[in-house]
C-alpha cells in the first residue's frame, strides 16, 4: 500500500489559531495550532501533550484529512486509524490526537453510543471562522520558522514531551 505524503514539508505556515483540547480519552490536554500557507491551504498540528504519549508535531493538510475521510465508507464510523497514513511511520498516538483536535474544531462528533466512532460535520462553520482569520493580519509567529512565544499566545507548557524527531511507535495513550 502506497502512503501519501500529507504532512506539509518545511512550509511557511502562518499560524492562525492556537488552542487546547482534551485527548479523546480525556487523560491529557493537547495544545494545537491551525495555520495556512500562502495559497490559504489549511493545516493542523499538535504541539504539546500534558500526558506522556509521543506524537508527531508536523503540519497535516486539511485537504489530506478530508481525503482520508472520503475513503471511509459512509456506512462505517470515522475512527482514528483511518488517519494513520497521514503520519508516515510516526507515533500511533498522532491520529487519535488529530481526531481530538478535529472534534474540538467542530469537524467531527461522537457517533451515538459507539465508543471511538465519529461522524463528519459540515465544515462550513469552521471554514467561515478560518477565512475570517486568513483575511486578517493574525499570525502568532514571532519570527519566521520559530514557535510562537508565550507572550503572543496562550501559555504552552514546554519540556519533557518527545516530538517527532525522537518519536517512535507506541501504544496509543489518548
Amino acid at each position: 500500500m502506497k502512503r501519501t505524503r500529507s504532512n506539509v514539508p518545511n512550509p511557511d505556515i502562518r499560524i492562525l489559531k492556537v488552542n487546547s483540547c482534551s485527548s479523546l480519552s480525556g487523560k491529557s490536554t493537547l495544545t494545537y495550532q491551525v495555520g495556512c500557507n500562502a495559497e490559504s491551504n489549511i493545516c493542523f498540528r499538535v504541539t504539546d501533550n500534558t500526558g506522556g504519549g509521543f506524537f508527531n508535531d508536523e503540519w497535516v493538510a486539511f485537504d489530506a484529512i478530508q481525503q482520508a475521510f472520503d475513503k471511509q465508507p459512509k456506512s462505517r464510523p470515522i475512527v482514528s486509524h483511518i488517519l494513520l497514513p497521514l503520519f508516515e511511520g510516526r507515533s500511533l498516538n498522532s491520529p487519535a490526537f488529530l481526531l481530538a483536535v478535529l472534534q474540538a474544531e467542530g469537524l467531527v462528533k461522537p457517533l451515538g453510543e459507539k465508543k471511538r466512532g465519529y461522524e463528519r460535520i459540515d465544515p462550513a462553520g469552521f471554514m467561515a471562522e478560518i477565512k475570517k482569520l486568513i483575511n486578517t493580519a493574525v499570525d502568532t509567529k514571532v519570527e519566521k520558522g520559530k514557535q510562537p512565544s508565550e507572550s503572543t499566545v496562550q501559555p504552552v507548557k514546554r519540556g519533557g514531551i518527545a516530538k517527532a524527531s525522537s518519536d517512535k511507535a507506541t501504544e496509543p495513550t489518548n
